[in-house]
This record gives structure tokens, C-alpha cells and sequence, in this order.
């Protein structure tokens, strides 16, 4: 079998995703015979049917899907590797750090300080601030080299090490029955309208919720997700602190992140059973970048001595 190219898996990916030849022609701005052409020469090159077609209606085989994941992932690959060579060929290249707020358990200064002082001849760090689900992106599309995250996330493709583990609280309107407590259980908090998060996907809906499977024994909510009352659609912890203290929701939010927000109207109160919140340093799987290796080996250093580290292991 012959190699096959990278236009003729985004020729793939166009019709798979739109499951109509018409539409996924003139995405690419092309004409219908030809792209149908080229499907019938890769399925030919490929040995096997990629897609059933019908007078009514075109779907996936089991090939064809299994198709479909690996050429996003090799195309992301391709323009993800065409923009890394951009920016290292730049005549002062640097080392492009996202993170978004909140998600860094208030690491990523010292961690920057620690990364500067391993030597001047690494390239300097430029902070990306970016909003929900975008630092993963950036990392795979060549926009960043290394980022802090908060899990869960889709780690495909990526490297990953723990920094901090740290507990998850609930976030209460003060004047709700539950705030008076000093510890809740998480089925305590059922029936409650937890807020959503914008772009977020179900399994990440599943931690935010509770319902991720945490908790052991009488309670347990890994299985109440569908049951869970929908609250407001956030996207910001600003936000999300704003509905609950509206009465209108209640969440979950990491240790460190209630830290940084005490406020009158809210009540944190630890919840016996809720998963915690890891944060990490992530990095393509193929990286051999010393600056990024470095910038690695700075976050574990900082982490391990961090005032607040085992504080937030052993809360």
C-alpha cells in the first residue's frame, strides 16, 4: 500500500465529517468528481471500504471511522510540526507557555523563575492566558510547547507529569442550609443545579458535576450525571461564583481557587467522596526540546517544594 498524503486525508476528513459528497466539496472548493474520484482511489490504496454510500445517505465503516481519527491526528501533526519550525526559525525564538486561570495552583511564577534561572542560553518564556480548552489545542496545533493544566483532560498525543493534588470543595451561597456545616458528603449535595461549563466535554461535565465516580458506598453519584440538575452555562470562575452566590447553582471548585476568591455571599466547605484536582505540565509526546525539558524539570522542582504542596495532599 502506498503512503497516503495529506490532501487526500483532508479530501477524507471533509467528507466523513459532512457524510454529503456536495458539502464536502465545496469546503474545500472543489468540484464533486474529482473528490469523489479521490475517495474511490484512497479506499482502493487502503484495501478496505472507508464509507457505505447509498442514493440517500453516505456513513462511516468501522475502518472508515478508525480512519477518520488517525488523519485528524496526523494532519493536526503535519501543521502542527510546519508551525513549530516557523517559530524556532524566528530570529528570537521563545518558549511559548499557555495556561488558563485558575489553572495553575499558583505555581507558574516561581516555575517561570526557576526556568529562567537554568541558563541564558534557553529561549525566554512567553505566558499564553488562554480561556477554556485552549491550552490543550495549542499544544497540538504548534501554538505552545508546554502548558498547565488542570485534569481531567484528552491527553492523547501528550506527555504529561503531576505537579499538585489538591481537594475539590463545594462552593455554597452563604445563606444556603448546607453552608452551616463543617464537612459534607457529596450526596448531600444531590438534586442540586450544578453550573456547566462552556465546550466542555462529557467527560470533563462528569468532574465538574460530582458524577465522575469518586465516591465509594451509600451516596455514590457516579452514575447520577443525567439526573443532575442542570445550573447556568459558565465559562469563567468569575462567573460561576456569581450564579451560585445568586442562589441559582451550587460547584465545585480546586482548593488553591477558592484561596484567591473569599467572598461574604459563598461558603467552601469540603466534601467527603468529591475526586480532587491534579494540576500538571503537559508537552507534545514528540518534543525534544531542551527549553521544554527544562521548563519540565522547573515545575517538578517548585512543586516539590511548594509551601502549600503538602498542604493540599493532606487536606
Amino acid at each position: 500500500m502506498s503512503e497516503l498524503e495529506v490532501r487526500e486525508l483532508k479530501y477524507f476528513i471533509a467528507v466523513a465529517e459532512e457524510l454529503n459528497f456536495s458539502r464536502a466539496a465545496q469546503r474545500l472548493g472543489m468540484a464533486q468528481p474529482p473528490l469523489s474520484k479521490a475517495i474511490a482511489q484512497m479506499e482502493s490504496r487502503v484495501g478496505v471500504r472507508l464509507l457505505e454510500r447509498t442514493t440517500r445517505q453516505v456513513r462511516l465503516t468501522t475502518a472508515g471511522q478508525v480512519l477518520l481519527d488517525q488523519a485528524r491526528i496526523a494532519v493536526d501533526a503535519v501543521h502542527a510540526a510546519a508551525r513549530r519550525a516557523r517559530r524556532a526559525g524566528q530570529p528570537a525564538p521563545k518558549l511559548v507557555v499557555a495556561v488558563k486561570p485558575e489553572g495553575d495552583a499558583g505555581l507558574l511564577r516561581e516555575v517561570l523563575a526557576a526556568y529562567r534561572g537554568t541558563g541564558s542560553h534557553l529561549p525566554p518564556p512567553e505566558v499564553v492566558v488562554a480561556g477554556s480548552g485552549e491550552p490543550i489545542a495549542m499544544l497540538r496545533d504548534g501554538r505552545a510547547d508546554v502548558a498547565l493544566l488542570r485534569s481531567p483532560f484528552d491527553g492523547q498525543g501528550l506527555d504529561s507529569q503531576t505537579l499538585v493534588v489538591e481537594p475539590r470543595l463545594a462552593v455554597l451561597p452563604a445563606g444556603h442550609p448546607l453552608a452551616g456545616r463543617r464537612r459534607l458528603r457529596l450526596a448531600d449535595l444531590e438534586g442540586e443545579p450544578i453550573p456547566r461549563w462552556k465546550g466542555a466535554a462529557p467527560s470533563n461535565t462528569a468532574y465538574y458535576t460530582g458524577c465522575d465516580g469518586a465516591e465509594a458506598g451509600d451516596g455514590h453519584r457516579g452514575s447520577a450525571q443525567a439526573d443532575t440538575p442542570e445550573g447556568p452555562l459558565v465559562d469563567s470562575v468569575e462567573q460561576l461564583l456569581e450564579v451560585v452566590a445568586l442562589g441559582q447553582a451550587v460547584a465545585f471548585l480546586s482548593l488553591s481557587t477558592t484561596k484567591r476568591h473569599q467572598r461574604p455571599d459563598i461558603a467552601y466547605r469540603p466534601v467527603t467522596g468529591l475526586s480532587p484536582s491534579a494540576v500538571m505540565v503537559a508537552w507534545p509526546e514528540t518534543s525534544r526540546s531542551a527549553a521544554v525539558a527544562a521548563f519540565v524539570q522547573a515545575a517538578h522542582d517548585v512543586a516539590a517544594h511548594h509551601p502549600d504542596h503538602m498542604t493540599a495532599l493532606a487536606y
